[in-house]
């Protein structure tokens, strides 16, 4: 009773700790929001007064140049007016002097005289310029021409408005597929939107299940203009066990508000080189390994046993990587001898993983697989009864062979730039395959009794390793549909290479 007590408590402490830590999540969101708010509430306060500014901007420009044109009119006109007025003036000072000047020559009693005066009036009369001015203003003082009437506009300020927003699009989380290191997401608008120009994806990777968190998360990155309502993002490396994806719509103007977030899973098995376990004539970073004939001479005794495996000067990049606390290495051991050996740092214990590895095309010899944690500092991959590999050997001919406990089995066929290796750890498989067009080369059955570490092994020449790969669908097809192809560790040969 009182252990079936203390289980009970501690699947309830575990609920509360997960809750506490969920409460925690969303409160750290909250806070994330509000700040958020605030500073996107600035921001389009600013982006309104500047739309305004805009608008007032129009607006006194234009009165400024209606004004002008109304200034000019009135200053034309008034021009017009005046030099009339001028003229009239003139016109009207002539004739009232030749007016009085009729009226004394009637008073004059010399015949000749007045005959004289008569004719001068006469003349005078004929040359006034009252006579041939015109009496109707050139211009008018009706200005209605430039009245104006802005009611429509001012209907259509009235009517300014926020710009409409997409809703927020609907990630189906059914629908969404992660293979082959892609991961295709797939979503729909709530109701129909024929304004929608594109939508933007924004991913990034992360180890929490659950919601979106707001710490110590990588930013998101960001995928634009996608016309179509699904979206794959390929080539990936599942260095991370989660992504969180949203997505969101936009139109010419605006975005719209984010979907709900998804939470996929990406897991894939992610390791690197074990520098700590490498053959002093190696060179090892954490996905290449180079053979330097260097690397050791005549420095083997001197420093067995000691960590720093490196030669008397080593290279920048070798002292980087060297630079890294050592593992614990238990019974590891680095190899010395011919076995030119580097472990990884990961041990498979469970599941079905996969791993890639490409050599240098001038590469001598190589073997790629698996062994124990045990394998002896002087163990050459595939010949012990705890290692399995195959192995290129390019010295003089060429030769292919799956190895293990001393036995070889040669592979009648082309050596791929790239192998695949899969393990099933708890179905006791491990297969080989060309990386690129997923051609089974060899598989070993056999049951795994202790946890396996990749192994590699490379003499004159280089090899690269890729990790974060998920299965891939061609290899759990073969792996479904296998055949007679395959071979066991049993029906190798005793041919040792």
């Amino acid at each position: 009773i009182d252990s079936r007590t203390g289980r009970d408590l501690e699947r309830i402490i575990s609920t509360l700790a997960n809750k506490n830590e969920e409460i925690q999540n969303f409160i750290d969101t909250l806070n994330h929001t509000l700040k958020g708010v605030q500073a996107n509430s600035s921001n389009v306060i600013a982006e309104l007064d500047e739309e305004f500014d805009g608008l007032y901007a129009i607006l006194d420009e234009m009165k400024e140049s209606m004004t002008n044109s109304i200034k000019q009119e009135q200053a034309h006109k008034s021009q017009e007016l005046q030099n009339q007025l001028s003229q009239c003036s003139n016109a009207l000072e002539n004739s009232e002097e030749l007016l009085e000047f009729a009226a004394r020559s009637l008073d004059i009693k010399d015949p000749e005289e007045f005959s004289k005066a008569a004719r001068q009036i006469k003349d005078r009369v004929t040359m006034a310029s009252a006579f041939r001015i015109s009496l109707k203003p050139k211009v008018s003082d009706n200005m209605t021409h430039l009245m104006v009437d802005f009611s429509q506009e001012r209907q259509m300020l009235q009517a300014l408005k926020f710009l409409p927003v997409p809703k927020a699009p609907e990630i189906d989380p059914v629908e969404c597929l992660v293979a082959d290191n892609a991961v295709t997401i797939v979503w729909r608008m709530p109701e129909e939107d024929n304004k929608i120009d594109h939508f933007v994806l924004e991913y990034r990777k992360t180890n929490f299940d659950g919601l979106p968190r707001v710490k110590d998360e990588t930013c998101w990155e960001l995928i634009d203009y996608i016309k179509g309502t699904e979206y794959t993002l390929s080539g990936l490396k599942f260095d991370s066990k989660y992504m969180n994806l949203r997505v969101r719509a936009c139109n010419k103007a605006v975005a719209g508000e984010y979907s709900d977030p998804v939470t996929l899973e990406t897991k894939a098995l992610v390791f690197n080189l074990d520098n700590t376990s490498s053959h002093l004539n190696l060179k090892v970073e954490d996905s290449y390994v180079e053979w330097d004939p260097t690397g050791g001479k005549g420095q083997e005794n001197k420093i067995k046993g000691k960590e720093n495996k490196g030669s008397g000067t080593p290279s920048p990049k070798r002292t980087s990587v060297s630079s890294r606390s050592p593992s614990i290495r238990g019974s590891r051991d680095r190899f010395t001898g011919e076995s030119y050996t580097v472990l990884g740092d990961t041990a498979i214990e469970s599941g079905q993983h996969y791993w890639e590895v490409r050599a240098q095309k001038d590469c001598k010899s190589y073997s790629v697989g698996v062994a124990y944690k045990n394998l002896g500092k002087f163990d050459q991959l595939g010949k012990t009864n705890t290692s399995w590999c195959i192995h290129v050997n390019n010295w003089l001919q060429t030769t292919f062979a799956a190895k293990h406990n001393n036995k070889a089995k040669a592979l009648d066929m082309t050596v791929p730039d790239r192998i695949g290796v899969y393990c099933d750890f708890d179905g006791g498989q491990l297969s080989f395959y060309n990386a690129s067009s997923k051609q089974l080369l060899y598989t070993f059955k056999t049951k795994f009794t202790q946890p396996l570490l990749p192994g590699f092994m490379v003499w004159c020449g280089g090899l690269a390793l890729s990790t974060g790969l998920q299965v891939p669908s061609a290899v759990k097809m073969l792996q479904k549909s296998e055949n007679g192809l395959s071979g066991s560790a049993s029906s190798l040969t005793n041919v040792t290479q």
